[in-house]
């Protein structure tokens, strides 16, 4: 079974949202294309060779398999990279340092980073979306038939480059992708580290009670993977102690204005509990558009 978290490998040091400071500076104002800018000998870039996506597969094998103790598949094993049917019809969001030193001490570019983005057009032409393996997102697409949806899945950056350089650099190009392909919504996975979710009660309470997604934008997972997120009534949730609790990426897209699937699924292979996240474009907070969007930005400043 294939990883169905999109934002596992994510460290707990990752400060996001991110806070103010300074701003990654996009040289190129001709439109979106391959490269979408760069902050010192840091590229963000779309993935355009086949050796591009092999260096994000090897990212990923690193930091889900090995760093992460996730079980690879004979495949994945053999190439020490993490292979996905999925990866030839999505594009790949990508950092690369074009000043990394290989073992010889010589210069080699390296891809540090690496994003995975499914348009639904996409999607619907091929497997579907990735996430439909553990949730059943029929529905929600149905309620939405004029909205264009957006799947974030293998997110990973390397241990060394954790920081908010290189986070910020995937957001902003997340969001230069979703405004150029007009996407009205995102959708994905994140995980809580753990199989028992007895051992979640509070948290996945939490989450029910205080961060459900509204019932136009609910999904749940397939009945043969569901495990109940109500697991305490409202009145007995430690709120201030499950928000501590819960891992720090789910926290920063609450704070953008995510809300979160009826129910989650325990993936033993990865050993973690994913639950769904759904983010409108609408709902998110002005405050991160701002600080994304060089457009937004000027606009706000001469309010």
């Amino acid at each position: 079974m294939q990883r169905l978290s999109p934002f596992a490998g994510i460290s707990a040091k990752f400060p996001w949202p991110p806070r103010a400071g300074k701003r990654f500076t996009d040289p190129s104002d001709s439109g979106f294309g391959p490269s979408l800018g760069w902050s010192g000998s840091l590229e963000l870039r779309i993935a355009v060779k086949k050796s591009e996506i092999r260096k994000a597969q090897k990212l990923r094998y690193k930091v889900f398999f090995e760093e992460g103790g996730a079980t690879p598949d004979p495949k994945a094993a053999l190439t020490r990279r993490d292979i996905c049917r999925f990866d030839k019809v999505c594009d790949h969001l990508i950092v690369v340092d074009h000043m990394a030193r290989n073992r010889f001490g010589q210069i080699k570019p390296r891809v540090v980073g690496a994003y995975r983005l499914l348009r639904q057009e996409v999607a619907q032409a091929h497997f579907g979306f990735y996430s439909a393996q553990e949730f059943d997102i029929g529905p929600l697409l149905a309620r939405h038939p004029q909205s264009r949806f957006l799947e974030l899945g293998r997110s990973c950056v390397l241990a060394e480059y954790r920081g908010k350089k290189t986070i910020e650099m995937l957001w902003r190009g997340i969001w230069t992708y979703v405004k150029h392909y007009r996407i009205d919504a995102m959708i994905g996975c994140a995980s809580i580290e753990g199989t028992d979710v007895s051992q979640m009660t509070n948290q996945l309470s939490f989450l029910h009670h205080f961060a459900q997604a509204a019932p136009e934008w609910q999904t749940s997972p397939l009945a043969h993977c569901y495990a109940e997120m109500n697991r305490a009534p409202k009145a007995s949730v430690d709120a201030r102690r499950a928000l501590a609790s819960l891992p720090p990426l789910i926290k920063g897209y609450m704070r953008v204005g995510a809300k979160f699937g009826n129910g989650a699924v325990v993936d033993r292979q990865f050993g973690v509990t994913d639950v769904f996240v759904i983010m409108p474009i609408a709902e998110i907070d002005t405050r991160y558009i701002e600080y994304f969007d060089d457009n937004a930005s000027a606009r706000a400043r001469a309010a």
